[in-house]
C-alpha cells in the first residue's frame, strides 16, 4: 500500500454518505489527515468517529457549500486545526432526473446551487489556501452526466457541465501553480443518489461507492510531477458509453 497520503490534509465535501464516506474511510487506512464537511452534522460525526477509529486525525465541520461564509469557515477551521491543506475532493452534490416538462425552476436552482456554485466555491476557497502553501490536489467526480447526456438529464447535466466548465477554467488560471485538477466521470454508482430517483436501474449492476473511492484515491496518488485530469470509470455492463 502506498504511503504517499500519510499526513496529508485532505479536505472531503459530502462526507456524510455515499462516495465521501467511503473516500473517508479508505483515505484513514491512507493515513491522511481529514476534514469532512456535510450538511447533516449528526451522521457526518459518524463518519468522523469511524476515521478515528481507523487510526487517522478527522475532523467534523458541517456545512453547506452554497454558503460563502460557511465554505470559508471550514476553510478556516481546517487551517487553525491541520495548517495547510493538501487535498480537496468535492463530493457534495444532488441530483434530479425528470423529463423537461416536469422541472420547475426551483428544480433548476437547486441543482445549479449544489452541483455548480457548491464547487466553485469551495475550490475557490480551498484553492486560495493552496496558493499560499505552494499547491494541492482537486479532484471533483462530476460523473458521466458531465460528459454525456441521457433522457431527463437537462438540468441535472447542465450542472455538471457547469461544474466542469468551471474546473477546467480553474486549471488554466492556475496553471504552474502547483495546483493540479482531476475530473472524474463515474458511470452508475450504487449510492444514495438513486434513493430519490424514480426510475428503474440495476443497482446491483453498478459501480460501488469503494469502487469510486479507490478511483479518487488512486488521482490523489498521482506522481507529484503529474496529473491525473480525467478518467472514465463505468460499470462493465456500460462500457464506453
Amino acid at each position: 500500500m502506498s504511503n504517499a497520503l500519510r499526513e496529508k490534509v485532505v479536505v472531503i465535501t459530502g462526507a456524510s454518505s455515499g462516495i465521501g464516506r467511503a473516500t473517508a474511510l479508505l483515505l484513514a487506512e491512507r493515513g491522511a489527515r481529514l476534514a469532512l464537511a456535510a450538511r447533516r452534522a449528526e451522521r457526518l460525526a459518524e463518519v468522523a468517529a469511524q476515521a478515528r477509529q481507523r487510526g487517522a486525525q478527522a475532523i467534523a465541520v458541517p456545512t453547506d457549500v452554497t454558503q460563502p461564509d460557511q465554505v470559508q469557515d471550514l476553510v478556516s477551521e481546517v487551517l487553525a486545526t491541520f495548517g495547510r491543506i493538501d487535498a480537496l475532493v468535492n463530493c457534495a452534490g444532488v441530483g434530479t432526473l425528470k423529463p423537461i416538462e416536469q422541472l420547475t425552476p426551483a428544480d433548476i436552482d437547486h441543482l445549479y446551487a449544489v452541483n455548480t456554485k457548491g464547487v466553485i466555491l469551495v475550490s475557490q476557497a480551498v484553492g486560495a489556501a493552496m496558493l499560499k502553501s505552494g499547491g494541492g490536489k482537486i479532484v471533483t467526480p462530476v460523473g458521466t452526466m458531465g460528459r454525456y447526456v441521457m433522457r431527463g438529464s437537462v438540468a441535472y447535466s447542465a450542472s455538471k457541465w457547469g461544474a466542469v466548465g468551471a474546473l477546467k477554467a480553474m486549471a488554466t488560471e492556475w496553471q504552474r501553480s502547483g495546483i493540479g485538477i482531476s475530473l472524474l466521470y463515474f458511470g452508475g454508482v450504487d449510492s444514495p443518489f438513486w434513493d430519490a430517483i424514480d426510475m428503474r436501474v440495476q443497482r446491483d449492476k453498478m459501480l460501488s461507492v469503494d469502487d469510486a473511492a479507490r478511483a479518487i484515491v488512486y488521482a490523489l496518488e498521482a506522481a507529484p510531477n503529474g496529473v491525473l485530469n480525467e478518467l472514465v470509470l463505468q460499470p462493465e455492463s456500460h462500457q464506453f458509453i
